[in-house]
């Protein structure tokens, strides 16, 4: 069986790339950088259910996207994060959090109206990260 992105983050993303393990996915929510790696290992719901090595290089890629974001965009706050109530395909937000954002100092679920950045705004973002992004030496470019 074939990795496959489940509908719903397919649906709420763009495709920005990949790392040897994670997809990595822009959320088209508007209110700033989210970014989601989904480790590509079909049927896996939670982080210890990775193999030891898989969940090492995970933590390896997450660490590098997080490193990048902190410096591109200088947060107050990195935020990282497993719910997967609605999506059980296992993913990890990582969010640049703001004192200036609308959900401050909450958490962003339920704390947002929930609006997607127009098309054309995604897509400069998108290329905007996948440009930063491609300058880690493990990272692919959609």
């Amino acid at each position: 069986m074939a990795f496959e992105l489940h509908p719903r983050l397919e649906a709420d993303t763009t495709w920005l790339g990949d790392f040897l393990l994670c997809r990595v996915l822009l959320s088209k929510e508007d209110i700033g950088p989210w970014f989601i790696l989904v480790p590509k290992v079909v049927g896996v719901t939670e982080l210890h259910h990775l193999s030891e090595a898989d969940q090492q290089q995970f933590m390896r890629e997450s660490s590098l996207l997080a490193a990048k974001l902190e410096f591109l965009t200088r947060p107050d706050k990195l935020n990282m994060g497993a719910l997967g109530n609605m999506v059980p395909q296992l993913h990890i937000h990582h969010i640049a959090r703001f004192q200036s954002d609308i959900a401050w100092p909450g958490p962003i679920w339920g704390n947002t109206p929930g609006i997607a950045r127009n098309k054309e705004d995604q897509d400069a973002m998108a290329f905007q990260w996948r440009q930063h992004l491609s300058e880690i030496s493990d990272f692919i470019a959609a």
